[in-house]
């Protein structure tokens, strides 16, 4: 039970920081969700927007990162 617990806290604490990043991503000045490969939409009554570039960095970096993670924990 104490590894479930372990498991249950760290992934609390991993979802308590992606909300605080969420809160400040709009004024770092990393232009993330503007990059070139973004794709935006606007119509009259519709505005479509896919983040198609961001999504690819964000998936490689958090790949890199729960990849080193899960090194350094064995």
């Amino acid at each position: 039970m104490d590894s479930i617990g372990k498991t249950l806290i760290f992934i609390g604490f991993f979802i308590i920081l992606v909300g605080i990043l969420l809160l400040f991503i709009e004024k770092l000045p990393l232009g993330l969700g503007r990059l070139p490969g973004d794709i935006l939409i606007k119509r009259d009554n519709f505005t479509f927007y896919f983040p198609l570039t961001t999504s690819i960095i964000l998936s490689i970096l958090l790949t890199l990162i729960l990849t080193l993670i899960s090194k350094l924990s064995k």
